[in-house]
């Protein structure tokens, strides 16, 4: 009785915090500028070219970064620094990208003292609203003495990346979620290529919370030699968050009716959310290949997560054999904040299942 009560407590926290981001006017809603027009077509394109392109290996190796260094603190046993690199997406891709987005930035914390080869390093994707590198650099940091580094990226359209007229985390058109998908999966590859062929690191993962997870998820599925694939608190798909979570309450569904109705196409907004379903069932993971080593995924979900249903976190399990599921007892936000020993567990047990470059 008192765990059930616990945990509509949890369910709770997540409706009131979605209905003060969400549903009152201190924010914008997502999407507030329409579905994107060409953009959206270019992106639904190229989306439904991923497949070949990465499974095929045709896009591999990816564009290689060299990013360019600055120290911003150093002990005697860790050091961190700052990069910037211009993004490796393809020339069509780059081009939509905003012009503030297209310089690309990580923070890179990173043990001392021990040769790359006897240490692992993780990417760390942003979550929804995650516009600085201070959160995840918490979660990472007390890894630095089981020689885990961490490597923080910071999103397309997100911090310093983000567009002049964008306001926080709330994308104006819809094909900003799938061109900030796209540059974060072809950047993340680019730089676990990087760890490996010029830094040579031992093992290599790839995590995130939340939208970094979904990321992760793609990410970790289409590397081409086995990486730890950490998703925590996150859907199957962005159809869950946006359609069907706490976040349909923050999406200008009226601002999409219009766009169509200025087109000549007439729709309820039923049939614009199932519109948005379908544009964004492109990023529906269970379509993506198993990982090569699928006993190196481990996902973090919460008991009662109000932005993210259980129903969609045991479809990517059933798709992916061999991964594993842990649950913490929280909702969304509770985990984000009080967890994260958790999520440090999977990416430590995660890696642990991974073999070290030397015996592939």
């Amino acid at each position: 009785m008192v765990s059930a009560r616990l945990g509509m407590l949890h369910y709770v926290i997540d409706h009131v915090y979605g209905a003060f981001m969400h549903r009152t006017r201190i924010t914008p809603p997502f999407f507030s500028r329409g579905w994107g027009g060409p953009k959206l077509e270019l992106l639904e394109r190229m989306a439904k070219q991923l497949f070949p392109m990465y499974v095929e290996g045709h896009n591999w190796p990816p564009p290689l970064v060299r990013p360019v260094w600055r120290t911003v603190w150093e002990t005697k046993t860790a050091r961190l620094r700052e990069g910037v690199f211009q993004t490796p997406c393809d020339d069509e891709l780059t081009a939509a990208l905003p012009p503030e987005s297209r310089t690309a930035r990580v923070a890179w914390l990173v043990p001392k003292n021990v040769p790359p080869q006897k240490m692992s390093c993780v990417v760390h994707l942003a979550g929804t609203g995650d516009h600085t590198y201070d959160r995840r650099l918490r979660l990472g940091g007390p890894l630095v003495k089981q020689n885990i580094a961490t490597m923080v990226l910071e999103s397309p359209l997100y911090g310093r990346r983000r567009p002049f007229l964008q306001r926080g985390a709330r994308l104006l058109c819809v094909s900003d979620l799938l061109l900030l998908g796209r540059a974060t999966i072809d950047e993340s590859r680019s730089l676990l290529h990087w760890l490996d062929t010029e830094e040579g690191f031992g093992k290599m993962g790839v995590c995130g919370l939340s939208m970094g997870g979904v990321h992760a998820s793609m990410v970790g599925s289409l590397h081409p030699t086995p990486v730890a694939t950490l998703p925590f608190l996150s859907p199957h798909s962005a159809v869950v968050a946006f359609c069907e979570g706490i976040l349909k309450y923050g999406t200008a569904w009226e601002a999409l009716r219009e766009e169509l109705a200025a087109q000549q196409i007439t729709m309820t907004l039923d049939e614009v959310r199932e519109k948005m379903r379908t544009v964004l069932s492109l990023t529906d993971v269970t379509r993506f290949p198993v990982p090569k080593n699928p006993d190196a995924v481990i996902f973090v979900a919460a008991t009662d997560d109000g932005y993210i249903p259980k129903h969609s976190v045991l479809e990517l399990q059933k798709a992916w054999p061999g991964s594993e599921v842990r649950w913490v007892t929280g909702g969304h936000v509770s985990s984000f904040i009080l967890h994260n020993d958790a999520f440090r567990r999977a990416i430590v047990d995660g890696l642990d299942r991974v073999e070290w470059k030397e015996s592939w």
